[in-house]
């Protein structure tokens, strides 16, 4: 099985929803690892601005999110540019994607290729 975790949440909501929202999220692609699966997490939109505070020890889905940062792709490149995270990305050692290149953007993260091999793209 492959599927692609795609968190799109704001953690500038500061609700418990965007919190839940990437919990359940990397939540999912642990239990995918944990059975062999094929899985890669990618922060697109406002979910770019999620690595420095997930790589902080003291936030409450820290651990969770060094459980399956092996299979975290990375962020969207044009995402991480208009959302602001761009340094965040990099200062947490993730790569920056870019292999959509939507005209007028640095690039954004593909999501065709999973729908292609006919694998889930889940959305948090």
């Amino acid at each position: 099985m492959k599927a692609a975790v795609v968190v799109l949440s704001d953690p500038n909501a500061n609700s418990e929803e965007a919190l839940g929202r990437v919990f359940n999220g990397l939540a999912m692609a642990y239990e995918l690892k944990q059975n062999g699966d094929e899985v890669a997490v990618v922060f697109q939109g406002a979910g770019t601005r999620w690595l420095t505070l997930l790589s902080a020890p003291e936030h409450p889905v820290h651990g969770l999110f060094e459980l399956v940062k092996d299979r975290v792709a990375g962020a969207s490149a044009t995402c991480a540019t208009v959302f602001g995270a761009t340094e965040d990305v990099t200062a947490s050692g993730l790569s920056l994607i870019s292999e959509n290149q939507v005209p007028g953007t640095v690039g954004l993260a593909s999501l065709r290729k999973w729908l292609v091999d006919g694998s889930p793209v889940l959305i948090f």
